[in-house]
């Protein structure tokens, strides 16, 4: 919860209180008086939409990702017509579902966004791992649920893996967050 939003609640709690006046009833009457209160409660509410449209934008992606599976992958790939490569397949949703371009190689991807732990992962969050004795080299969406879905290997497609899975875990190079607000764009 923000501490926008915590301060509105406890200067509500604390005006609605039938207790003797006291230092936080002056302080809510004098943000009442210079309209503080109206201001918090709207950025309250925007605080609540934003992050009801991150959600419903994960959501969104996630769902759009699963209307890919089965899509072979192919090298340099960045379409379902020619097929995908992992990180034109993480590059291409985010550019169809969310209007964000991202770069189009793995590692640069991981550079453009926000690192996050692992213990952090929502869904839409990015994956990456060590698939070719380099840092970065294989990226994914998180769906949740401990997996992620992905465009593996020449002659696979485009499916959902479990991230416990020993081949997964030990090559695990860390998890990213794309940022709506930062700047993602790249070169085509």
């Amino acid at each position: 919860m923000s501490r926008w939003l915590c301060l509105v609640i406890t200067l509500t709690c604390a005006t609605a209180q039938a207790a003797p006046a006291t230092a936080e009833d002056d302080l809510g009457r004098l943000m009442a008086e210079k309209g503080l209160l109206t201001r918090l409660e709207l950025v309250g509410n925007s605080v609540k939409v934003g992050a009801i449209a991150a959600r419903d934008s994960a959501s969104d992606l996630v769902f759009n990702a699963m209307g890919f599976l089965g899509v072979p992958y192919r090298r340099g790939g960045s379409s379902a017509d020619t097929g995908f490569d992992c990180s034109g397949f993480v590059r291409a949703m985010y550019e169809q579902t969310v209007g964000l371009i991202l770069p189009r190689r793995a590692n640069e991807q991981a550079a453009a966004t926000q690192k996050i732990d692992k213990q952090d992962l929502q869904p839409g969050d990015l994956v990456f791992f060590n698939t070719m004795r380099q840092t970065f080299s294989h990226v994914g969406i998180y769906v949740g649920d401990g997996k992620f879905i992905h465009s593996p290997k020449p002659g696979a497609q485009v499916r959902v893996e479990d991230m416990g899975v020993a081949y997964w875990a030990r090559r695990f190079d860390g998890a990213r967050r794309v940022n709506a607000s930062q700047d993602t764009a790249a070169t085509r």
